[in-house]
């Protein structure tokens, strides 16, 4: 992609930034809101069946994940124009999806300046190895990758660590804003939990709270996986690297039956928002739909999304993902032989080669 050419794709996308107050504050309305309302429905359903619980459960998940977009906004500084509102609704949302504001907000903003480099792999994404760094990792690293990359341990244990362990703890060299968050956001959250199972009971909360939690975070993990781990996605090393590239090409734009695509907060357009950070999620359609370069995105579906699943290792040699399968039938295959006509005239050539030479 020439210069002229990224800079005119900046230059469409640019109007889509601006923040809208009373599209924000209704997006806050029909989220929150609703969140609140179907957990304590969810609640009252106790004492009808808990086959009434688990699909309002469901629902409320949902809701999770659309505030999760919420604070994902807050974080870009993208939801409102005020820089105090967004981190003071950012840390609300965060107690709510259970993610610290500022930690998250760094790693983030990491992520998007390293997304598909290579060479800066390991901060606010997914383990990835090469297959060339696979096949010569020693049998620990493999074994351990094989683990984290399993589908039960990513999408089962992976949001019962992130969401309840690794974000209760602060990272090495966090500054001191980002430190006193995160104790804020326990604080606030160990505060939150212990009144609602003071009001209702622990064994209550737990089978309200405990399907709500598990669920959105297997889909807020399987959202953050699938718009990044696409067969033809994109790699590369530092050189080679490019930041539009690394947001037209590396991300997806993940095509979600209407309802799904409100709940995720129009999150699906993972291209647009890649591309420009600072587009607030209820304008990423729009800017999708009139910026014809971006509707060449590589678009996937619910159902072409599950073949991610099978997706391991990065092929740099081939610019794709490859499953574990495909890089053991490589290994297995035999060396194909030159044909014995071939191997009598390459070794005429060198004894006709070395003739010369000793003349």
């Amino acid at each position: 992609m020439h210069q002229s050419n990224i800079a005119q794709l900046k230059k469409n996308v640019a109007p889509f930034e601006k923040t809208d107050t009373r599209s924000s504050i209704r997006q806050m309305a029909n989220t929150i809101l609703p969140l609140l309302l179907l957990w304590y429905a969810a609640y009252l359903s106790l004492s009808v069946s808990y086959w009434l619980t688990l699909p309002l459960a469901i629902l409320t998940a949902g809701f999770v994940i659309r505030t999760f977009i919420i604070f994902h906004d807050c974080c870009h500084q993208s939801f409102f124009k005020s820089r105090r509102a967004n981190d003071i609704l950012g840390t609300i949302t965060g107690v709510l999806t259970c993610v610290p504001y500022e930690q998250w907000k760094q790693s983030h903003s990491i992520h998007h300046a390293t997304s598909s480099n290579l060479d800066k792999r390991g901060v606010g994404d997914i383990w990835i190895l090469t297959v060339e760094e696979y096949v010569t990792a020693p049998l620990w690293k493999k074994i351990a990758y094989r683990i984290y990359r399993n589908p039960f341990v990513m999408f089962g244990i992976g949001p019962i660590y992130v969401f309840a362990l690794q974000y209760r703890f602060n990272r090495k060299g966090a500054r001191h804003k980002e430190r006193l968050n995160t104790y804020l956001t326990n604080v606030l959250l160990a505060g939150l939990y212990a009144l609602l199972i003071w009001a209702i009971g622990w064994q209550a909360f737990l089978l309200v709270q405990g399907p709500v939690f598990l669920i959105s975070g297997v889909l807020g993990i399987w959202l953050f996986y699938v718009q990044h781990q696409f067969e033809d996605s994109y790699f590369e090393k530092e050189e080679e690297w490019s930041y539009v590239k690394a947001a037209v090409e590396g991300s997806s734009y993940y095509k979600l039956p209407g309802l799904l695509q409100w709940i995720t907060g129009n999150i699906g357009f993972h291209h647009v928002h890649h591309l420009s950070p600072k587009v607030p999620n209820y304008h990423l359609e729009k800017a999708h739909n009139e910026t014809p370069p971006l509707q060449m995105a590589t678009t996937i579906t619910l159902s072409t999304s599950l073949k991610s699943l099978r997706f391991r290792l990065w092929d740099e040699e081939n610019k794709r993902f490859v499953s574990f399968k495909e890089i053991t039938e490589r290994k297995q295959q035999p060396v194909k032989q030159m044909p014995a006509s071939a191997e009598a005239i390459i070794d005429a050539l060198h004894r006709k080669k070395a003739g010369l030479e000793g003349k």
